[in-house]
């Protein structure tokens, strides 16, 4: 019997995963700068092995989880703590309460808005040049190869258009004029990173924020469980990021494959289908305060919930862990369009 050979640790599908995004991706870009959006306290991380790291969930998130889908042997770490050859490897410029808008999340404090992050991609790249001697040809060929993530949008919503006593957008804006002003930035942006050299890039849609405990503590709606009025407003944002995917896919941007992630249905259908993934709570914070514990976030050694597995939702915004999974798995090897369209992450990976 041939002796066996001994095992090569298992390659990460694609060389590198940089992250672009708000609280629900954030792992510890917030903790050192002056916000409120922060998550690096106790319960936050209860089910981490690190503990409480800034990640907004009690475990991990869903690009942790992606990248252990994608085959990295450890979590793509925080920008605000990477430099060097580290960011060959990627890094995550997510931050909590960040938008497109660079004006969105100011009333919690300092964050670090969507264009803010595309600047720090751009000083990494310049960084990056180095380790390949300032070929930008060889550096463009490895990026290429790469995976970029981004999740924008929910905060301008949250964080903006609908908190009327904060912001003027509502009265300049209809609906359909701000989901068109976001989409026309939000292009920049990607455009942006096209420029610096992203080549395969995933862009999710902004999911079902009338029905998180939030907006349902704050709600007293037509016996119609969700704020239909915030999420007809997020259905107009989507419809039009999905249209943009179509339009950079065919030729707009050459050599780029984006892939739309529709977080709206997503998370829908783990509402809809509670029972089946194990959810027994889908519209309370398994840690808050108030009105479906959702009137003031999770507190800092606040006593959460016991069994984090029935519920959907960790606080007044976030998805518990195991939400956050499911979500990861489905959006890596769904085969169905209404999930990734026009494929699914693993199939942009094999690219």
């Amino acid at each position: 019997m041939a002796c066996s050979q001994p095992q090569q640790p298992q390659q990460p599908q694609v060389p590198c995963l940089f992250i672009f995004g708000d609280s629900l991706v954030d792992n510890g870009n917030n903790n050192g700068i002056l916000t409120l959006a922060r998550a690096n306290y106790g319960p936050y991380g209860i089910d981490f092995p690190e503990g409480a790291t800034g990640r907004f969930t009690n475990g991990r998130t869903y690009v942790d989880i992606l990248a252990q889908l994608l085959g990295f042997p450890a979590y793509i770490p925080p920008y605000a703590r990477t430099r060097g050859r580290a960011l060959l490897r990627g890094t995550n410029y997510a931050s909590g309460a960040a938008g497109i808008r660079d004006e969105t999340g100011n009333n919690l404090g300092d964050h670090m808005s969507m264009n803010q992050q595309v600047e720090s991609f751009v000083r990494t790249v310049q960084e990056l040049s180095r380790f390949f001697r300032g070929d930008l040809n060889a550096l463009g060929t490895y990026l290429g190869k790469c995976i970029f993530y981004s999740g924008m949008g929910s905060n301008d919503y949250l964080n903006n258009y609908f908190m009327t006593d904060f912001y003027s957008t509502s009265s300049q804006f209809t609906p359909k004029a701000f989901a068109a002003a976001l989409l026309q930035d939000y292009s920049k942006q990607l455009t942006d990173l096209y420029k610096w050299g992203a080549r395969k890039v995933v862009v999710t849609g902004v999911g079902q924020i009338g029905c998180i405990p939030y907006e349902l503590a704050r709600y007293n709606g037509n016996g119609s469980r969700c704020n239909d009025e915030i999420d007809n407003a997020i259905i107009l944002f989507n419809t039009g990021l999905k249209k943009l995917v179509d339009r950079f896919n065919k030729g707009q941007l050459p050599g780029a494959k984006f892939v739309y992630l529709d977080s709206y249905e997503s998370s829908k259908d783990l509402v809809l289908n509670a029972k089946t993934y194990g959810f027994e709570v889908v519209d309370k914070g398994c840690c808050g305060v108030g009105k479906n514990n959702g009137q003031i976030t999770c507190l800092p050694l606040q006593t959460p919930c016991d069994d984090r597995n029935k519920y959907l939702f960790w606080d007044a915004f976030h998805p518990t862990e195991v939400a956050n999974i499911l979500l990861a798995k489905k959006s890596y090897s769904t085969n169905s369009k209404s999930y990734a369209y026009p494929i699914n992450i693993h199939q942009l990976a094999m690219l």
